[in-house]
């Protein structure tokens, strides 16, 4: 009998846990011949998400659950559940059901039977979003598939189901400073692409704000291209020659018609602008630095509280 491991990240979820439950089971029990164990992890919410889960493994044998130390984040929440699932497939899904449980199904049988190691999902369209953020997304999806080698598909979930051999490959890659869809690309393996619509949360409010979503996109851009060192490389070569360029115009202009070394306007706007590239340009390097700096450390990527799980 297959077993299937559905990972589950909660950050302050109380209220959309019991309806996932409710929703996933009621998948699960109509997938005959197919055994389930859900593992929610815990991402240090403030809340009673501990609480509700806990309760949720004292009444089902197959819930398991992970609480850390603190939050560690999203990332660090998948790859603790990928790193305690023990099933031949891995599901890994939001708790708020804009991951549709409905889809299962056809995942396990695109990956079962298909010839396929992951079946993931995508949204075909981002109504009930605000403009701004849709713009955005389009526009971070564009660029990192036009400097990246490493293609990531506009409108990705994490949502997705993969086989025990991915999930091994994704579990060999314990950088820190952890782009998971960038990740899902990388190890490659064969990949069917489901759609369907945007669906708004079954409870509960978004916990990512537009803030945090640009610094994940940096996250992103910094993780799987190196484009942007090179860009600062370009405008130094560039800048460099327009200086040489216009050194030999003005000393010319100086003595052909004479006066022309004046204009002190002008040169603080220049000052100003190759000030601001070399600020950008050293901005783009640490922000390298810094991800290599981190991953030095050698940091554990979480640190477990509780759990039901038994190795």
């Amino acid at each position: 009998m297959d077993k299937i491991s559905v990972i589950v990240p909660c950050f302050n979820e109380e209220q959309a846990i019991p309806i996932f439950y409710r929703e996933i089971t009621k998948i699960s029990a109509g997938m005959n011949g197919v055994e389930f164990e859900y593992v929610f992890v815990n991402d240090g919410s403030k809340d009673k998400t501990e609480q509700v889960i806990r309760g949720l493994a004292e009444r089902d044998k197959t819930v398991k659950y992970i609480s850390f130390s603190r939050n560690f984040g999203k990332e660090s929440a998948m790859y603790a559940g990928m790193e305690n699932a023990s099933g031949d497939y891995v599901v890994i899904m939001d708790v708020d059901l804009q991951d549709p449980p409905a889809l299962i199904p056809e995942m396990y049988e695109a990956v079962k039977s298909g010839g396929y190691d992951c079946a993931a999902t995508r949204r075909v369209d981002r109504k009930g979003e605000a403009r701004i953020r849709s713009l955005f997304a389009r526009a971070f999806y564009k660029l990192i598939n036009h400097i990246s080698q490493t293609e990531i598909v506009d409108g990705a979930r994490d949502f997705r189901l993969m086989s025990r051999r991915m999930v091994d490959s994704i579990l060999s890659m314990c950088e820190y400073n952890r782009f998971s869809k960038g990740i899902f690309s990388w190890v490659g393996f064969e990949t069917k692409w489901i759609g369907y619509e945007n669906i708004n949360r079954s409870a509960g409010e978004t916990k990512w704000s537009f803030w945090k979503l640009f610094k994940y996109s940096i996250d992103g851009i910094v993780g799987f291209s190196t484009a942007p060192l090179a860009l600062s490389s370009l405008m130094g070569i560039i800048l460099f020659f327009i200086s040489i360029v216009g050194i030999i115009f003005i000393i010319v202009r100086q003595l052909l018609y004479g006066g022309s070394a004046y204009g002190w306007p002008s040169m603080i706007c220049v000052i100003l602008l190759v000030g601001g590239l070399q600020l950008l340009s050293i901005g783009i390097l640490g922000q390298y630095l810094s991800k290599t700096y981190l991953e030095t450390k050698r940091r554990p990527i979480y640190i477990i509280k509780e759990t039901n799980i038994e190795k």
